[in-house]
Formats: C-alpha cells, structure tokens, sequence
C-alpha cells in the first residue's frame, strides 16, 4: 500500500487483507470475501492507484457491480466478469456514455472487492453504498439520498436484461429479487446512473483504506490476546467466551440470538439476522446497526459469519461506530437501525 497525490496505490500483497478487512466490515454478513478475491487476484500485478470521487470530473458516469442472490449459490457456481457484459452494455446505451469509474456498492463481503474485476480498463474509486454489508436497496445511501438518474440492471437468465428506475427503492429490490429468481437465483446486478460528483455526497468514502488497516491489524495480532486486537483496532471488546445457546425468533425466523457467557461471568446476547445486528450485555443493548459488530472465533481468529456460528464456539464480539455519513444527516441511520428489521428496543440513541 502506497499513498500518493493521485490515490492509494495497491500490490497483490495488499490483497489478503483487504480481503480480510472486507470481511469484518461485513458484520456477519454479505457472503465471503474469498471469493471475489480469487476472481480479482490477477487485478493487482502491476500495482494499481485507486481514487476517491473528488479526485475525478464531477460529471464521470459512475457504476457499481455486485453480486446479488443466495450466497451459497454464489460459492457453488463461480460467477464471472463475463456475466457484467451484457448489463454494462444496456446501461451504457441507456446513458449514452460510458462507465469510466467503478465503486463497490457494500463495503463489507464478497462485495467490498467486486469492482477490481474492472480495473484493467475502469478506475476504481474508494467508496461505497453501505459501510457495512446489508439486505435490500433501500439501505444504501445512493437509494437513501436518491442519486438523480439512478437504475439497476440485472439478468433475467436465458440472455435476457432487465433495466429498473423507480424512486422507490423497494420496487426496485422487489423486482431486481425476482429476476434473480428466474436467473437461478444469484447472479450479477449493476447499479448506475450516478457521477463522481454524486458519490462526493451520497456515498461513504475511504472504505478500501480502512479494511486495509483492520486486515493488516488482524494479521499482526494473529499469535496476541484479544484484548490486544481490540485496543490496536480501537475497538470496544464487548466480551468474550462460549456461545451457550442459539435461538430462533418466533415472530421471524430470520432472526437468531446467540447466548454468550463471558468470561466474566456477564451474559453477552448478539442478534442476527442476514448480518449482526444488536449486541446486549445483561439485557442492556451495547451497540447496533449501523455500527460494526463482529463475532470472531478466540482461537483460531476467525472472522465469523451469522451461519458459522453454533454452540460451545469460544468467541469475542467486538464493536466500533459506524462511518461518519450515517450521522451527517437526520434520518439516515434509522434506515439500518434494527427496528427497521422489526426488531424493537435495540435502536440505539443517537
């Protein structure tokens, strides 16, 4: 990693750990990272820069690529590159310009790396949607602050495209879903639309600096003590020990609670759905969404997704605050807090 004038300068030695710090950010969620970082591995050999939006043009037609569906799909059948050429080409014809500039759409799972697979002829800009991985549109903050001009595109499967704007970013997911659906069930989505003068406001930036500090602290403190981890992160080590108990919520199934008995005695409660989204100590809730909230396995210092975890499983759960951008505005935050997943009493008092 090499800071210049003109951006952050990435190798392929900074690639484990922005994969590693993808991960994090993904907060047990957004399917892992490994994936993408495969698909990516011949991006970063020469060395490439990557820019933030007020580095360019404010008028540079952006796009972000992702991978949307059923992750387990995903980590079956490999998608490709390939799979974005038709959905770049509608929404290149759709614009009338082309996409010079790419961003992630999440900053956390296998999503964080998506855009490199276009950095042999795109730049690639150092922000997100989301600072964290999240379920549905309507979450990120190019829908949340409704970026003029924005659509997706997707495959319907067979060949076939589907272009969506709405201002309603509901109706966008409700229909994106089921066009994956028919395509299988996961498959790559393109968002667009948007300029570099766009991100400059309605995304969080910084995102691929700040995994490459997190997965260069993890590997640092590989052999340390957790609480060692935590103090270099600058993370609140909420607790650690093993996970007791795993609940299903009756009113959702979706929703799951892992029971922790720390090591000092207090009950630590982590509440998931897709991603982390509460953690309680004693019944008091200690941190939520938006914030980052990441189960790691003690031992072997795993990063641990909402699937991995299950019974006697020692952990630590650790918590820092979300990305600027989600205070800079009334009502943002409310947009990932948990009782916006219909979960009551764990919105946090911002």
């Amino acid at each position: 990693m090499v800071h210049s004038r003109s951006g952050l300068t990435l190798s392929a030695s900074d690639l484990p750990l922005l994969s590693a710090g993808a991960s994090f950010c993904g907060t047990g969620g957004g399917g892992s990272p490994r994936l993408t970082e495969l698909m990516v591995s011949t991006a970063f050999t020469p060395p490439l820069t990557v820019v933030r939006p007020g580095d360019l043009a404010p008028d540079t037609p952006c796009f972000a690529p992702a991978f949307a569906g059923s992750t387990l799909l995903l980590s079956e059948r490999l998608p490709g590159v390939d799979e974005f050429g038709p959905l770049i080409t509608v929404a290149e014809r759709w614009i009338g310009r082309r996409l010079e500039a790419a961003c992630s759409f999440e900053a956390g799972g296998m999503n964080a790396l998506t855009p490199f697979l276009f950095a042999h002829d795109r730049t690639i800009i150092d922000a997100d949607c989301s600072g964290r991985a999240v379920p549905t549109l309507d979450r990120t903050s190019i829908y949340i602050n409704q970026s003029p001009g924005l659509f997706a595109v997707c495959s319907t499967g067979a060949g076939g495209v589907a272009l969506i704007q709405s201002e309603r970013a509901e109706d966008v997911d409700r229909l994106m879903r089921s066009a994956m659906i028919q395509a299988g069930g996961a498959g790559a989505v393109l968002f667009a639309g948007f300029t570099a003068g766009d991100l400059r406001t309605d995304a969080l930036h910084g995102h691929l600096e700040r995994s490459l500090r997190i997965g260069a602290t993890l590997a640092e403190t590989a052999a340390l003590p957790i609480e060692e981890l935590a103090q270099r992160l600058g993370a609140n080590l909420v607790g650690h020990g093993r996970i007791l108990t795993l609940t299903q919520d009756t009113r959702d199934p979706h929703v799951h609670a892992a029971e922790i008995v720390g090591m000092d005695g207090a009950v630590i409660r982590l509440v998931s759905r897709s991603e982390h989204l509460a953690v309680l100590t004693d019944g008091e809730p200690v941190a939520a969404a938006p914030e980052y909230i990441v189960a790691i396995d003690v031992l072997s210092r795993e990063l641990i997704e909402v699937t991995e975890l299950h019974v006697n499983r020692h952990v630590a759960i650790l918590t820092m605050p979300a990305d600027a951008w989600w205070r800079a505005a009334p009502g943002r935050a409310a947009q990932l807090f948990p009782s916006s997943y219909g979960l009551q009493g764990l919105d946090p008092a911002w």
